[in-house]
């Protein structure tokens, strides 16, 4: 499924979640947000919610038996959550950049910078999430925005963000094609 309909210069989308050490922090989750906007990404989707614990143990099966597991499960259910489907030439690699290493105390020396490097607490309160292949990207986005067709988007809503041009748009949180006819278009991934 992950390859339908995409030419070879296609937008690759990528699962983005701010976790709730984040989401509790206003200044932090702008902070981020920015970056999100100021590093060239198209935000396709947003939303914000509350996850269910069974939710949570669904999501992070592959790493059920590990240490952290349940005091991963029990965080991510602990408050708010915001997750982002985004788009970039490659989503993937550049929100993982973005974010830093998952170990806080690596992404303090290696990447000060990244977000995690920047916000994070401890390993488990990293501040962010983002899927680590596109394999994965197609399952996380289905588990976060169940309406949401990848193919649909390949074939309707990406040749626009692509092609351009494309504005953000505030109220609604995400990117979209601009209308033209003699309105203003603000810059590409703005």
């Amino acid at each position: 499924m992950t390859s339908i309909l995409r030419s070879p210069q296609a937008l690759q989308l990528t699962l983005a979640l701010i976790k709730p050490d984040a989401v509790a922090h206003p200044l932090i989750l702008e902070a981020i947000h920015q970056q999100i906007l100021s590093n060239k990404f198209l935000i396709v989707r947003m939303r914000e919610l509350l996850w269910r614990k069974e939710d949570c143990r669904r999501f992070y099966q592959e790493h059920e038996g590990r240490f952290f597991y349940q005091r991963l499960v029990e965080f991510m259910a602990s408050g708010p959550i915001r997750a982002y489907i985004l788009a970039h030439k490659d989503a993937i690699q550049h929100w993982r950049t973005l974010m830093g290493p998952t170990r806080v105390f690596r992404a303090r020396f290696m990447a000060p910078d990244s977000i995690r490097g920047s916000f994070g607490l401890t390993d488990t309160r990293n501040t962010t999430h983002g899927s680590d292949s596109v394999a994965s990207a197609s399952r996380e986005i289905a588990a976060f925005f169940p309406d949401f067709s990848e193919q649909h988007w390949y074939k309707e809503e990406e040749p626009q963000l692509r092609c351009g041009p494309v504005r953000y748009s505030p109220e609604e949180g995400i990117h979209c094609a601009a209308e033209t006819g003699g309105q203003e278009q603000p810059g590409k991934g703005q």
